[in-house]
């Protein structure tokens, strides 16, 4: 039986993995959400309920209206390729084949984009996606088989694109799921992704009934999950397609963190550090809007920080600067000093802090 690597950091790449996957892994993909319209109702649907049949699009954590919004986010974390999702891109086809078009443009030629649909949608658009750029494309095949979606995939590799399929494996359907390996030897594919089935707050009642139960752990994997997964992978060892299976915890300890890794270093100010955990350190002293300038001023000039060592923050009300310093100040002042902790996204969620004085 294999062995299956749990570790966080980014594992190497396995032969004959999908790129859109070796990318994942090591960060360096945007996630482009750009729509929650899906009717499908898959009962294990991990989506949570500010996203369901909403037309907003998400880049990364950051809900974006313009096209211009999404390459930001982007450039911020230094993208190299961005897997676009959903709900089901195909339910709103032009505005994804727009998005690989601006992704294509921005970041040249050489930005690796994948998609993921359930729709076996008409072949004859496959060449409008090898035209645009797409590179790979995973189906999640809604009845477990391959037979309404050949068309589609055929004429998506005829247009130059990988094609794929990616699904949850879920423990209650073992005989299907080795039955797809044999579907797929036949099928034009060249890879079978499976995720570990997680039990989350949006599909946990659903979860419930099936009576599927946690593995244990500190994961949302459902038992019996990453069992089936092995065996599969063991029995695909010989088909004309490569087999990956990705963890609960891998998704969300490796490719998230790395992910936030990635952003944070590119986006870091003068002033912040990054965390063990991958979150943004700094020193803040609550100020007044008022006060700010004089402030700023005073401690520029007696501690001798150079410009871009040290920001007021408006809407926060308080001035930021580096935590090495705020340790020091915590020392000799009265008002109150603070070590901040946020998120390295767009919105720089505010995830801890900590008092450095005695003040209160």
């Amino acid at each position: 039986m294999q062995s299956l690597p749990m570790a966080t950091e980014v594992l190497p790449a396995e032969l004959g993995e999908a790129e859109g996957c070796v990318q994942c892994q090591q960060g360096s993909k945007l996630v482009l959400f750009v729509t929650g319209k899906c009717h499908w109702g898959c009962d294990y649907c991990p989506l949570s309920e500010n996203r369901r049949e909403t037309p907003d699009m998400f880049a990364n954590e950051r809900r974006c209206t313009s096209w211009e919004e999404v390459i930001e986010e982007g450039q911020a974390m230094k993208a190299t390729g961005t897997g676009i999702t959903g709900g089901d891109p195909m339910l709103d086809l032009e505005k994804t084949l727009e998005a690989v078009r601006q992704l294509k443009a921005a970041f040249g030629p050489d930005h690796h984009v994948h998609a993921y649909t359930s729709i076996p949608f008409d072949p004859e658009r496959a060449s409008d996606f090898g035209a645009a750029g797409l590179d790979e494309i995973r189906f999640h095949l809604l009845d477990g088989t391959t037979t309404k979606y050949r068309p589609t995939m055929q004429a998506c590799v005829d247009a130059g694109i990988e094609v794929g399929v990616e699904l949850p494996c879920e423990p209650d359907k073992e005989s299907q799921l080795f039955a797809l390996l044999d579907d797929l030897a036949e099928a034009p594919v060249t890879f079978l992704n499976l995720n570990e089935l997680e039990i989350t707050v949006g599909n946990q009642e659903n979860m419930d009934v099936r009576g599927f139960n946690l593995s244990g752990g500190i994961t949302a994997a459902a038992e019996g999950s990453a069992e089936l997964a092995l065996r599969l992978k063991e029995a695909a060892q010989d088909k004309p397609f490569h087999l990956k299976f990705c963890t609960a915890k891998y998704k969300d300890a490796g490719q998230l963190r790395n992910r936030f890794k990635r952003r944070g270093q590119a986006t870091l100010r003068p002033y912040e550090v990054l965390s063990d955990d991958d979150t943004v350190l700094f020193g803040a002293i609550p100020t007044s809007l008022e006060d700010a300038t004089d402030d700023m001023a005073e401690l520029q000039q007696e501690l001798g920080i150079a410009d871009g060592w040290i920001r007021y923050d408006a809407a926060h009300q308080r001035i930021e600067l580096p935590l090495s310093l705020a340790e020091e100040l915590a020392e000799v002042l009265e008002v109150p000093v603070l070590l901040v902790e946020v998120h390295p996204t767009h919105e720089r969620l505010e995830v801890g802090m900590v008092h450095l004085n005695e003040h209160r």
